[in-house]
C-alpha cells in the first residue's frame, strides 16, 4: 500500500492552507485595484509550446520538464511556468481583438523536476501577472510597484528590487558575439551543459550555477555596454521613473532570468542572502514566437507562494492567527438536536465560526474538546434551554457565565 506523497510535493491543510489562502487573497485585493482579471489555463500543454517559449536551451526544457505521451501519441508537458500557457491563451482566444492592454493574473500549478530545497518544491504554485500590449516601461514600473505593495503588505523587510537590461534584436546579437568571444577563452573550463549553451544561447551560461562557470563569467561582457539607443532609453526612462516614485532598486548586470523569452527589462526581488522571492521582465518576442505573424510587446513576472513562506518564515513576519471556533453549541439529549442545529445553523449564516457535537459524546467530553478548538465561548442546549429559549453563555477565559437568548447569541459574542 503507498502511503506517502511523490518526492518535492507537499500536501496542503491547516496553519499552512490558511496562510496561503491569505497570501492569495492580498494578491487579488491588489489586482482588483490594478484592473488585473484572472485566467487560468490547462495544467498541461503541447511540449512544443514550452520548447518554442521557454527555451530549449534552458535547463527547465533540458532537464526539468515533465514530459509524456499521451494515448494520442501527442507529446505533452506538465507546465513548468505560467507565462507560456497564458500567452497561448490569448492568442488562441483572440484577446489581441479586445481594447489593448489586456492585463492578466493566475495562481497555477507548476512542475519541474529539480532537487527539492526550501521553498521549491517538484510541484509548487505560482502567483503571476501577465500585461500584454504595450511597449512602455511604465508597464514595468507598474508591475514593481504591484510587487512591492504585495511585500509590504504580507510584512517582508528583507527583499530589494534589483533590474538589469539584456537588450532586443541587434544588440543583443552583438553582445551574444561578443560574450562567445569571451567564453572561447574558457571553453575548457565550462561545465559540459555550458559548452553546449555557449554555441546555442551565450546568455545561457551567464545563468549557470555551477561555482567554475559562475567565477569564468565575473569578468564577461555585461549586456548593459552593447544597449542601443531604443533598449538604453527604455531602461534610463525606467530608472527614472522609480527613483521618482520612490522605489529603491539596484542595477545587477548578473539578472538575465532563466529563460529564453525575455527581452529588455529583466527584474528580481532579492533578499540579503541572494534568494530570490520573485522574477520578472519584458518578453516582446515572445508572441511573434509562438503565432509567427504578431508582435506584440508584453510584460509579467512570477513567484511562487512556497517560496513566500519560506522568506515569511525566514523572516518571523506572522500573517496573524489562523481563525478558531468563536462558540462551541453543546448538546445534551437526541431530542434538541434539531434545536441546536438549527442555532448553529443560524450563526454560521451571520458570519460566527461555530463548532458542535457529531458524535455524541457525553457533556464533559465536549467540554473538553471545545477546549482543545480554542474556543472563545460555550453553550449547552438541553431540554429545559430548548423549552426556555435561555442558554448559559459561558466565557472560556474567565470561567462567567451570562443567561442570554438564543435570538441574542449574535449580539453577546460580537460584544464579547
Amino acid at each position: 500500500m503507498i502511503t506517502n506523497r511523490p518526492k518535492g510535493t507537499q500536501d496542503w491543510f491547516g496553519e499552512n492552507m490558511w496562510k496561503r489562502t491569505k497570501i492569495e487573497a492580498i494578491a487579488r485585493e491588489l489586482c482588483s485595484a490594478y484592473n488585473i482579471g484572472e485566467i487560468i489555463t490547462p495544467a498541461f500543454e503541447h511540449t512544443v509550446l514550452f520548447n518554442r517559449s521557454v527555451g530549449d536551451t534552458t535547463d527547465v526544457v533540458q532537464k526539468e520538464m515533465y514530459t509524456f505521451k499521451d494515448k494520442g501519441d501527442r507529446e505533452i508537458s506538465l507546465k513548468p511556468e505560467g507565462t507560456a500557457g497564458t500567452i497561448r491563451a490569448y492568442l488562441e482566444n483572440n484577446l489581441y481583438a479586445l481594447p489593448q492592454p489586456i492585463k492578466m493574473f493566475y495562481f497555477t500549478q507548476a512542475f519541474r523536476y529539480e532537487r527539492p530545497q526550501s521553498g521549491r518544491l517538484r510541484q509548487h504554485h505560482q502567483f503571476g501577472v501577465e500585461f500584454v500590449g504595450s511597449p512602455s516601461p511604465m508597464v514595468e514600473v507598474e508591475l514593481i510597484t504591484l510587487v512591492s505593495e504585495f511585500i509590504k503588505r504580507i510584512g517582508l523587510k528583507d527583499v530589494k528590487l534589483h533590474i538589469n537590461s539584456i537588450g532586443y534584436g541587434e544588440c543583443r546579437k552583438k553582445y551574444n558575439d561578443a560574450l562567445l568571444g569571451y567564453l572561447k577563452g574558457y571553453e575548457a573550463e565550462l561545465c559540459e551543459d555550458c559548452k553546449v549553451r555557449m554555441q546555442k544561447n551565450p546568455l545561457r551560461v551567464i545563468d549557470c550555477k555551477v561555482p567554475s562557470c559562475k567565477a569564468i563569467v565575473e569578468k564577461a561582457p555585461r549586456t548593459l555596454d552593447f544597449l542601443d539607443e531604443e533598449c538604453k532609453n527604455h531602461f534610463d526612462t525606467l530608472q527614472k521613473m522609480l527613483t521618482e516614485l520612490n522605489i529603491p532598486f539596484e542595477i545587477d548586470t548578473g539578472i538575465v532570468r532563466g529563460l529564453d523569452y525575455y527581452t529588455k527589462t529583466v527584474f528580481e526581488f532579492v533578499d540579503k542572502d541572494g534568494f530570490t522571492l520573485c522574477g520578472g521582465g519584458r518578453y516582446d518576442g515572445l508572441i511573434n514566437e509562438i503565432d509567427g505573424k504578431q508582435n506584440i510587446p508584453a510584460v509579467g513576472f512570477g513567484m511562487g507562494i512556497e517560496r513566500i513562506l519560506y522568506f515569511l518564515e525566514k523572516e518571523g513576519v506572522s500573517l496573524g492567527e489562523m481563525p478558531h471556533p468563536r462558540l462551541y453549541v453543546g448538546i445534551m439529549g437526541d431530542e434538541v438536536k434539531a434545536k441546536a442545529f438549527e442555532i448553529v445553523t443560524k450563526l454560521r449564516n451571520k458570519g460566527v465560526i461555530v463548532e458542535t457535537d457529531y458524535l455524541d459524546r457525553s457533556v464533559k467530553a465536549q467540554m473538553k474538546y471545545a477546549n482543545k478548538l480554542g474556543v472563545d465561548y460555550t453553550v449547552i442546549i438541553g431540554q429545559n434551554e430548548a423549552e426556555s429559549g435561555l442558554v448559559k453563555l459561558k466565557n472560556m477565559e474567565t470561567g462567567d457565565e451570562t443567561e442570554v437568548k438564543f435570538e441574542e447569541l449574535e449580539v453577546k459574542l460580537a460584544g464579547g
